[in-house]
C-alpha cells in the first residue's frame, strides 16, 4: 500500500491503497464519496463518470497511481449547493428514473455543456453515447440537458 494525495473537488485529500486500485474505489471505500457507482468495472457504462482535468473519465478503469497532480470533480463537488444547472434541471424534469447511472450522466452532459452551451440534438447524443441507462431514460436525459442550457443562460452561470 502506498499513501497518494489526490486534488478531488478542490481540496487534497489522502488515500493509502495500492497503486493499481481504481480511483473509483479510492473514492467510494477511502474517502466516502459513493456519487460515482460501480456500474460495469469495463468502462463502458459511464456509471463512475468523474472529471479528471474537465474531461470526463471512467474511474473504474484509472489507477490512482496514474493519476498525478490532476483535478478530480467528482458529482459531490459539482456545486456546494447542489444547484448546478443540471442538477437543477433533473429535478424540475425529475429526469431519474431509478437514478443509479444519473451521476454518470450528469458529469458528462456537464463537460458537453461546457464545451457546447447550447448543444443540439446530435451533440448531446454524441456525447451521451458511452452513458447506459438500464430504464432508459435517455429523452428525459436530453430534455434536462437542455433544459440545463437555459437555465445556465438566463442566470449566466457556467453548465
Amino acid at each position: 500500500m502506498s499513501k497518494y494525495t489526490l486534488n478531488i473537488n478542490g481540496k487534497p485529500q489522502q488515500v493509502d491503497v495500492d497503486a493499481d486500485t481504481p480511483l473509483l474505489w479510492a473514492l467510494r471505500d477511502s474517502l466516502g464519496l459513493v456519487g460515482a457507482k460501480y456500474g460495469c468495472g469495463a468502462g463502458q457504462c459511464g456509471a463512475c463518470t468523474v472529471h479528471l482535468d474537465g474531461a470526463p473519465t471512467r474511474s473504474c478503469l484509472l489507477p490512482v497511481s496514474s493519476i498525478g497532480k490532476a483535478k478530480i470533480t467528482t458529482i459531490e463537488g459539482l456545486h456546494k449547493q447542489h444547484q448546478h444547472p443540471l442538477q437543477l434541471a433533473w429535478q424540475e424534469l425529475d429526469v431519474p428514473q431509478c437514478g443509479y447511472c444519473q451521476s454518470g450522466q450528469i458529469m458528462s452532459a456537464c463537460a458537453l455543456l461546457k464545451a457546447h452551451p447550447k448543444p443540439t440534438d446530435a451533440q448531446i447524443d454524441d456525447a451521451m453515447a458511452g452513458n447506459l441507462c438500464r430504464c432508459a431514460t435517455y429523452t428525459r436525459i436530453r430534455a434536462g440537458i437542455h433544459r440545463a442550457a437555459e437555465i445556465a443562460a438566463t442566470t449566466k452561470g457556467k453548465a
